[in-house]
């Protein structure tokens, strides 16, 4: 039986010194959500950097992608099991919980992410993250013997802990955490220990000597009104651009599990695949973070064509389409900078301002989550930007896949009947 959210009465009720204690308790379970997801994010960055750098250093790896991702797709089918189901899982067992996530998630991904990236699939590290966070957290509740509602507020402070730690995001790890699920009294109650989180894993990460990719600073804009819809009319780009990031990612599984019946099969042609997208537009830019065509696009754009938007989403939802391990997330950044510099040639609009809207609008879009996207924007580029982030982060949520990136999410509070 699902026990009920505490309600406003039962909390009021209580006597100050029960009242003490329940926020002390959180705030240390928090503190162990942080840790988990600062440790687990930590060691993954620092091995991704060290496989990435060994990609770039010997480009004939690419060739063995279909090799690596026959690897994974077997890995997958004959160990993971309910695995399987990411982060879509871990929001099924927030929003209707059934079982514990299986401990041997957090290997799983993050091995299957390390090939993906070694051999030069187009795929980003949000995902593992996530996965290895939530697994890991919900191992603790388990071993605690916490309740299903203690549980399921661990894993909202687990998402919003592995978001923050990975992009060195904190504010918008907490608010991202709240609003990628839809159970209303979970937003609340998982608040305090999502702070928690997110802030100590920020923090375990940063001691821990790990870097995040720098970002710019905004100057301070000269407002305008026709800068304010050309960035409105670039935040519809942005959504649409994220509905079709979604269409394309479910097309191409849906096109290989009709054609490829033995599934360890289909990442190894999505890997054909990639080698074959590598040799058509002769560069390897569209491989692995892409971090360098972030960069450009947020210095200005020099070097980055017109089409590359669209390329790194061709290569992505290649890549994960058809059985890759790794996040979307920071394809979506890659996608959104490029498409902010070809649509700030268009629009006339200053190219890494836009480059940095479009940073956080497509996300925004492909996840629904607009508001930690703001927060995000503000935390990377400062906060001149803000107001310019917020409208193109709601103009792109409100015209993309109702679904996004972690599927279908039921509205209302969570709670099963006996």
């Amino acid at each position: 039986m699902t026990p009920s959210s505490p309600t406003d009465a039962t909390r009021s009720a209580a006597s100050p010194a029960a009242r003490l204690r329940r926020t002390l308790r959180w705030i240390g379970l928090g503190a162990v959500t942080g840790v988990l997801a600062g440790l687990s994010s930590a060691g993954f960055l620092v091995t991704l950097e060290k496989v990435t750098e060994l990609r770039v250093a010997h480009p004939w790896l690419l060739w063995l992608l279909p090799v690596g991702g026959f690897a994974v797709g077997l890995a997958y089918q004959r160990l993971a099991g309910r695995a399987s189901g990411g982060n879509a899982l871990i929001l099924d067992e927030i929003h209707q919980p059934s079982a514990w996530i299986p401990r041997r998630m957090a290997p799983l991904v993050y091995l299957g992410t390390e090939i993906t990236h070694l051999f030069g699939g187009s795929a980003g590290r949000e995902g593992t993250a996530l996965q290895m966070s939530g697994s890991l957290t919900d191992a603790v509740s388990r071993r605690l013997h916490l309740d299903q509602e203690d549980r399921r507020t661990m894993l909202v402070a687990a998402l919003g802990g592995g978001f923050g730690a990975v992009f060195g995001v904190p504010l918008a790890g907490i608010a991202f955490g709240i609003e990628v699920q839809s159970v209303r009294h979970l937003r609340t109650r998982a608040l305090l220990p999502s702070v928690v989180a997110a802030l100590v894993g920020d923090r375990v990460v940063r001691l821990l000597g790990v870097h995040h990719t720098a970002t710019p600073q905004l100057e301070r804009i000269d407002w305008s009104l026709p800068l304010v819809a050309k960035v409105a009319l670039a935040g519809v780009a942005f959504g649409l651009t994220a509905h079709a990031f979604v269409l394309a990612t479910h097309g191409v599984k849906g096109a290989l599990a009709a054609r490829v019946g033995w599934s360890p099969l289909r990442p190894a042609v999505g890997g054909v695949a990639v080698i074959l997208l590598t040799g058509a537009v002769g560069t390897h830019d569209y491989l692995g973070l892409s971090i360098p065509l972030i960069e450009s696009s947020l210095a200005g754009g020099a070097g980055v064509v017109g089409a590359a938007f669209a390329l790194k989403l061709l290569f992505t939802a290649v890549t994960l389409g058809s059985g890759f391990q790794g996040g979307e997330v920071t394809p979506l950044f890659v996608i959104g900078a490029t498409l902010g510099v070809t649509l700030g040639r268009a629009l006339g609009v200053p190219v890494e301002l836009l480059a940095a809207v479009g940073f956080v609008g497509v996300f925004a879009g492909a996840a629904n989550v607009p508001v930690a996207c703001t927060v995000m924007g503000a935390e990377l580029f400062g906060v001149h930007g803000v107001p310019l982030f917020a409208v193109a982060c709601a103009a792109s949520w409100a015209v993309s896949h109702p679904h996004g990136i972690y599927g279908a999410r039921p509205e209302g509070d969570g709670t099963m009947a006996a």
